[in-house]
C-alpha cells in the first residue's frame, strides 16, 4: 500500500517540478527573449530541445524505474532540475542556453507525471490508479501558482533571478522525493485465498500492438497540445485582443481546472473504468478550442477556453497514468510506457515551435485551429479505444 505521507509528498514534488521546469517557457519566455534580444523561435526553440531529450531518454528512464525504484531516479532529476535553471540563469551565448535545456530535459524526464506514474505502479501495480489521480491534483496548480510567481519574480529581481529561485525549489523536492518507498509490488507473493490478478485487457501480440498504438496515439497528441499550450497560450489570448495582464490571469484557469477536474476523478473516478474517462474529456476538448476561437469578442468564451481545456487535460494527464494499468501487464508498466511515450515527447519537442510559427505566420487564430485538428484525432483514437478494449 501507499501511505497518505508519500502521495503528499509526492504531489508537492509534482507541484513544483512542473513549476519550475515544464512551465517555466510559458512564464519567463518573453523577458527571456526581450533580455537576450533573441528571436522567439530560437528562445522556445531551447524548450523543444528539451522536449526531444525526453522523447530520446524515455525508454531508458522507464526502464530504471522499473529496476531501481523513483526515489533514487526522481532524486536524480530533482538535481538535473536546478543544475538547468542554473545554468538558464547564467546564459550569455546560444550554446549554453541549449545545454542548459538539455539538462531540463533530463531532469524533467525522471521527476514529472511519467516518472511519477511508473514509480506508483511499481509501487502498488493496479492498485496505484487512486494515488495516480491524487498527485495530480497538486500538480495540476503548477501553472497557477507558477506562471504568476514568475511574472512576479521576474518583475521584483529580473528572470536570472527567478530562475535561481527555480533552482533552490527544484532542490528542495529532493527531500519530497525521499518519501517514495522502495518496496515492489511483484516482489511480494499472494496470501492463500487472495483474489487472483486481473488480466489485461489487450491479449496476444495482435490486442497488445492495437492498444499500444491507439495509447501512444493519445500520448503524443496530448503531449503535443500540452506543450503548444504551455507556451503559447497567454501569447494566443493577447494576439486575439484579451489585454496582457488579463491573459495571465485567464490562462492560469487552465491549472484550476486541471486540479478541479482531478479532484472529480479522485471522489468518483472510480466508479468509472479508465476508458470511459478518457473517452469523456476527448469529447469535451474540441468545444474548448471551438470556444477559444470566439476569445476576442466574447471574454466568457476566453474564460470557458482555459477551463474546459484545463480539465480535459487534467483528465488526459490521469488517463495516460491509469490506462496501462487496464490494458497492459502492470508490472512492466515503466518499461512499455516509456517505449509508448517516447514518440509523444519526441513530436511534442516540435510543439512550441510550430505554434510559433504558425501564429507569426497566420495569426492567433491559427494556434487554435492546429489544437481543434489535434483534438478531433484524439477523440477518433478514444472512440476506438473504448469500442475495442470496454470491459463486457
Amino acid at each position: 500500500m501507499i501511505s497518505r505521507r508519500t502521495v503528499v509528498c509526492l504531489g508537492l514534488a509534482q507541484l513544483m517540478s512542473w513549476g519550475v521546469s515544464y512551465y517555466l517557457i510559458g512564464g519567463l519566455g518573453e523577458e527571456m527573449a526581450a533580455a537576450l534580444g533573441w528571436s522567439r523561435d530560437l528562445v522556445y526553440g531551447g524548450f523543444t530541445v528539451a522536449l526531444l531529450v525526453m522523447g530520446l531518454t524515455s525508454p531508458l528512464a522507464g526502464r530504471l524505474i522499473d529496476r531501481h525504484g523513483g526515489r533514487s531516479v526522481m532524486i536524480c532529476g530533482s538535481i538535473l532540475n536546478a543544475a538547468g535553471c542554473v545554468m538558464l540563469g547564467l546564459t550569455h551565448s546560444v550554446a549554453s542556453y541549449l545545454l542548459a535545456w538539455i539538462l531540463l530535459g533530463l531532469g524533467m524526464r525522471l521527476t514529472l507525471y511519467d516518472a511519477a506514474f511508473a514509480a506508483l505502479a511499481r509501487i502498488a501495480g493496479p492498485a496505484a490508479r487512486g494515488p495516480i489521480s491524487q498527485i495530480t491534483l497538486l500538480g495540476g496548480l503548477a501553472s497557477t501558482i507558477f506562471w504568476p510567481i514568475g511574472h512576479y519574480l521576474a518583475e521584483l529581481m529580473g528572470w536570472r533571478g527567478a530562475l535561481f529561485v527555480y533552482a533552490a525549489l527544484a532542490l528542495f523536492t529532493i527531500l519530497l522525493h525521499l518519501a517514495i518507498p522502495t518496496a515492489r509490488h511483484d516482489a511480494q507473493a499472494p496470501s492463500a485465498g487472495a483474489a487472483p490478478l486481473r488480466q489485461p485487457l489487450a491479449q496476444g501480440k495482435r490486442e497488445l500492438a492495437l492498444a499500444g498504438a491507439l495509447y501512444a496515439m493519445l500520448a503524443t497528441l496530448a503531449n503535443f497540445l500540452n506543450a503548444g499550450m504551455s507556451a503559447h497560450m497567454i501569447a494566443i489570448l493577447g494576439g486575439l485582443g484579451v489585454a496582457a495582464t488579463i491573459s495571465v490571469w485567464i490562462a492560469t484557469l487552465r491549472g484550476v481546472g486541471q486540479s478541479l477536474a482531478r479532484l472529480c476523478e479522485v471522489l468518483f473516478g472510480r466508479h468509472v473504468d479508465p476508458l470511459t474517462m478518457n473517452l469523456l474529456a476527448c469529447l469535451l476538448m474540441p468545444l474548448a478550442f471551438m470556444a477559444g476561437l470566439y476569445s476576442s469578442v466574447s471574454g466568457e468564451a476566453a474564460v470557458a477556453f482555459a477551463f474546459v481545456y484545463g480539465a480535459c487535460n487534467g483528465i488526459l494527464t490521469i488517463t495516460r497514468g491509469t490506462l496501462p494499468l487496464v490494458l497492459f501487464d502492470p508490472r512492466t508498466y515503466g518499461t512499455l510506457v516509456g517505449r509508448l511515450i517516447a514518440p509523444s515527447f519526441i513530436l511534442s519537442a516540435v510543439a512550441p515551435l510550430a505554434y510559433a510559427v504558425i501564429i507569426e505566420r497566420f495569426g492567433q487564430a491559427w494556434g487554435l485551429y492546429l489544437s481543434l485538428a489535434c483534438a478531433l484525432a484524439m477523440l477518433a483514437s478514444a472512440v476506438a479505444l473504448w469500442v475495442l478494449f470496454r470491459r463486457k
